[in-house]
């Protein structure tokens, strides 16, 4: 059975005495994603929410550019892995040999097997401008991520990727034990329920490389926020695809790294209000 959390027995040594116990840990298997019966990617990850991570990885791929380019998509449990089936239309059948791995890639490898520097540092998608945010909205949000983490707050082990919108908050939350894996599920959740990421936060409770900036950029979210800090590549790329990339976002404040405009003190509502 392909669970995310399993109890293992193990021996505890604390002060020079030892005990045993039994720990929560996060499941790691491998995860091949096949289209029209070749497979072109076997990742290694958490086994939950597993459709959200095929739609996802494809719309962050580019084998895809809508959900409905999806024709079928089927999750068959092998007993060492797990497979996620998927039928494209024809005209999407061809971007497959373009971007082919045949490769296994490590947990949550984000470019792993690709064959080419340009294809490395490809050029993000251009993001709308979206709309401007509050300091307190940005805390407020990320100090929302952590009640969610139910993997989290089993085993300590797991990133997390959310999306939050003024109006409703955490809209959707995604782990695994790979951070390019969860901002996939993500990306995928958001596909699924046709969820427009133009007026809303992509948050992040890992570190900010290139990777995660060009995937933030095909969701089309113009904020992304961090926990920790971001590569120089990747605020040169967020920079270009026209996204706020704020990191090291903590309970006292965060920092911005790139378009510092879509930060604003106050909403322009609430001046209007002052000032009436």
């Amino acid at each position: 059975m392909h669970v995310a959390v399993q109890a293992i027995d193990r021996e505890i040594w604390r002060d020079g005495v030892a005990s045993e116990g039994t720990r929560l840990i996060p499941e790691e298997t491998p995860l091949a994603l096949t289209y029209n019966g070749g497979t072109y990617a076997v990742m290694m990850g958490t086994p939950q929410n597993l459709e959200d991570f095929a739609v996802g990885f494809s719309l962050d791929e580019g084998i895809i550019t809508s959900v409905d380019d999806i024709k079928s998509l089927d999750v068959v449990r092998l007993d060492d892995g797990i497979e996620l089936r998927m039928w494209l239309e024809q005209d999407n059948a061809a971007r497959i040999s373009e971007r082919r791995r045949h490769i296994a890639g490590p947990t949550g490898c984000g470019i792993c097997g690709i064959d080419s520097i340009a294809e490395a540092v490809r050029p993000a998608s251009i993001v709308p401008p979206g709309q401007s945010f509050t300091p307190q909205q940005i805390m407020t949000a990320m100090q929302a991520i952590a009640p969610l983490q139910s993997i989290n707050m089993q085993t300590r082990a797991v990133h997390a990727a959310a999306f939050w919108s003024p109006s409703n908050g955490i809209v959707a939350l995604r782990e695994d034990v790979g951070r390019h894996n969860a901002l996939d599920k993500l990306a995928g959740s958001l596909a699924r329920s046709r969820t427009s990421a133009s007026a809303g936060l992509v948050l992040l409770t890992s570190r900010v490389s290139v990777e995660m900036v060009q995937k933030t950029a095909a969701i089309g979210a113009p904020v992304m926020v961090a926990v920790s800090a971001p590569t120089a590549l990747a605020v040169r790329t967020a920079a270009a695809a026209g996204i706020t990339l704020i990191a090291i976002a903590r309970s006292d404040g965060f920092e911005v790294f790139t378009h510092q405009g879509r930060i604003t003190a106050r909403r322009a509502q609430e001046i209007i209000d002052v000032v009436a």
